[in-house]
């Protein structure tokens, strides 16, 4: 699994006019399985996605490319993958 920290590079005023587009985005990645979770960090400073295993760490970061927040310039992305020794087992699909 992966996750990603997306931390915020310009004023909440720009992350907003865009923050719909990201959310078109996600929605996508959600739909088809690969985003388990996202959501705005408290306070919203950036955000964080939790990723199923599905291809390589180099994979994942190509397809950041196209989130609205980076086409944009609006925010650096942070990608960490991990093995998950623990696990619920309602998670064991994206692991």
């Amino acid at each position: 699994m992966f996750v990603v920290t997306i931390t915020y590079t310009q004023p909440i005023e720009a992350i907003e006019a865009k923050t719909a587009e990201h959310r078109e985005w996600l929605d996508q990645h959600v739909a088809s399985g690969l985003v388990v979770a996202a959501g705005p960090m408290v306070p919203r400073t950036g955000g964080i996605l939790i990723v199923a295993s599905r291809g390589t760490k180099e994979e994942l970061e190509a397809l950041l490319k196209a989130d609205p927040f980076q086409v944009h310039g609006l925010a650096e992305y942070e990608v960490a993958e991990f093995k998950a020794g623990k696990l619920n087992p309602a998670l064991a699909p994206f692991a």
